[in-house]
């Protein structure tokens, strides 16, 4: 017996038919809208970034919502993935990002470089770095600005 299926045209015109239409991510946002962002919900966050371990700390460091404060409390942790989830943060202040840029550790400038709203200077130390990686990124990030004539930096 064969494990291949046929299906009739009345069945694919019915699968078709039936199939999901693709909506856009504004509609989905539009249909789903994320919770409004409270003051209890700002003091959750400068808790978690205050918490002992340093992975309660990254998800405080990943928020779109920290304040700056926060942000700059936790470009100085002890913990080198901390630090890396804020310089991956589009919604890190560009200072913090300024200053993650001469972090010791490389994985942290190569997060900086790899950021879309890290500033152009930022980026032309970044392309002077001692680390192989960190250029090659910087280089990466460049090549596709040049590709879709974008500028992925901002100033």
């Amino acid at each position: 017996m064969s494990c291949i299926r046929f299906n009739t045209p009345a069945q694919r015109a019915q699968l078709k038919a039936l199939a999901p239409s693709m909506v856009t991510a504004e509609e989905i946002a539009a249909r789903h809208p994320a919770p409004e962002m409270t003051e209890s919900k700002v003091r959750r966050l400068r808790l978690l970034a205050a918490d002992a371990n340093p992975k309660i700390r990254e998800s405080a460091a990943s928020s779109y919502h920290t304040p700056v404060e926060v942000f700059e409390a936790l470009s100085h942790d002890s913990d080198e993935g901390v630090r890396a989830c804020v310089a991956r943060n589009n919604a890190a202040p560009c200072d913090v990002l300024r200053e993650l840029a001469h972090d010791d550790s490389a994985t942290v400038r190569g997060w900086v470089a790899v950021n879309y709203f890290v500033p152009a200077d930022v980026m032309a130390e970044l392309a002077e770095d001692p680390d192989d990686t960190v250029r090659g990124l910087v280089a990466w990030k460049s090549s596709l600005a040049a590709e879709s004539g974008d500028a992925l930096v901002s100033a």
